[in-house]
């Protein structure tokens, strides 16, 4: 099998997926905007040649990439990058060279979230009201209908950029005193906590993993106040929400697919969904995944794409496994060397994160692991103490 695959060098732990293909004996061939002697040697020797873009946005350089990889290796199988910014190029790119997977006609319905919104009502799962805005006389309209506050977002987008909310006419003035720069919706805001709905599915539309994770905040909140978030995962998905989440599954026809799959819990426990994103989850819950069940996600998904079986494949959620985001500039109760040491076992991982992650997911984050729900709350606070609140160590 040839496979293409698009910026395998970010994000940065990514290259556990093209490794994970050279095992299992696929050749992988890399299109990617970084020079190739800045590539990890992981990914340098997992790779069978890799042709170097200037940009990723660029669409001829990416065709004439793709045009040459055929020429030197032979017929693409499969073309992916798992990565949001690149679902309508990887798109295009499969129609160009007939290549199996989503094609342009589905990406509309599959990433705007007016098009999700119809496969969400068809499906007859519960999803907030939503209509594509232009202008602030239908933004009004709208609120007379269902009530402030409204969220409005892009149609397209991704990690609430450039989301934000209106509590009253006045908002939506100020909102929209200027053009919109892209499509936008305008929807109710929820009050709930968001959940997700996690996993894979095979070649044959049947899902063969799934987790559940929480977040402490919006993302809307997260970026507009610059919140601390931190998610982790269940150790149980609530029997209602698998039964909706396999409804989306199903009514989108995934194949051979990551899905991350955003609901609202209601305060009386109802779930509605969100959206639906065509590919792993962000930030690093894929390692997230690993450290909850002790499996190796990045070696399933390969599994997959190459139609091994696996019937064989069996996993136990045993940890409550957390991401708790630190900001610079904000002052801290306790220094990096004190949280690792109080912490203790449960620490994992800490790393800097790139820029693009900064609005959501902090600029630094702490991966920890726990048996215990109470004691990752403990652990989460103890983090993100700053110097105004005494706060007490946590357990583990």
């Amino acid at each position: 099998m040839n496979f293409v695959f698009i910026s395998p060098h970010f994000p940065s732990h990514f290259f556990h997926f093209v490794t994970a293909l050279r095992e299992r004996g696929v050749t992988v061939l890399g299109i990617g905007d970084a020079p190739y002697e800045s590539l990890r040697p992981e990914l340098r020797d997992a790779l069978r040649e890799y042709y170097f873009v200037p940009s990723l946005h660029e669409e001829d350089s990416l065709l004439r990439a793709a045009g040459y990889l055929t020429w030197r290796h032979g017929r693409l199988q499969r073309i992916d990058s798992l990565n949001e910014a690149w679902l309508e190029v990887e798109a295009r790119l499969r129609e160009d060279f007939h290549v199996p997977g989503l094609q342009p006609t589905d990406i509309h319905r599959m990433r705007s979230k007016s098009g999700m919104a119809q496969v969400f009502q068809q499906a007859g799962v519960p999803h907030p009201d939503l209509i594509r805005v232009r202008d602030a006389g239908q933004v009004k309209d709208f609120a007379a209908r269902v009530g402030y506050p409204l969220v409005l977002k892009p149609d397209v987008g991704v990690g609430a950029a450039n989301t934000f909310k209106v509590s009253h006419a006045a908002d939506v003035d100020a909102a929209l005193a200027h053009p919109l720069p892209t499509t936008y919706v305008a929807q109710p805001y929820v009050r709930g906590t968001i959940v997700t709905y996690d996993g894979i599915v095979d070649r044959h539309g049947a899902i063969v993993f799934t987790l559940s994770h929480e977040y402490s905040d919006g993302g809307m909140e997260t970026v507009v106040e610059r919140r601390d978030i931190s998610f982790w995962s269940h150790l149980e998905i609530p029997p209602a929400l698998d039964v909706l989440g396999r409804q989306v599954v199903a009514a989108f026809g995934l194949r051979e697919r990551w899905f991350h799959l955003e609901f609202f819990r209601l305060p009386d426990g109802r779930f509605v969904v969100l959206e639906a994103n065509l590919r792993p989850p962000g930030g690093f819950i894929p390692d997230m995944m690993n450290y909850t069940c002790d499996i190796d996600v990045y070696r399933l998904w390969a599994r997959v794409m190459t139609g091994d079986p696996v019937a064989d494949f069996r996993y136990t959620p045993r940890y409550h496994v957390c991401h708790s985001a630190r900001r610079h500039g904000r002052r801290y109760q306790y220094t990096h060397d004190e949280v690792v040491k109080r912490l203790g076992p449960a620490f994992i991982l800490h790393r800097e994160l790139p820029p693009i992650y900064h609005s959501l997911l902090g600029e630094e984050m702490y991966l920890t692991r726990h048996t215990d729900l109470d004691a990752m709350q403990d652990a989460v606070r103890f983090i993100q103490a700053t110097v105004s609140r005494e706060l007490s160590a946590p357990s583990t």
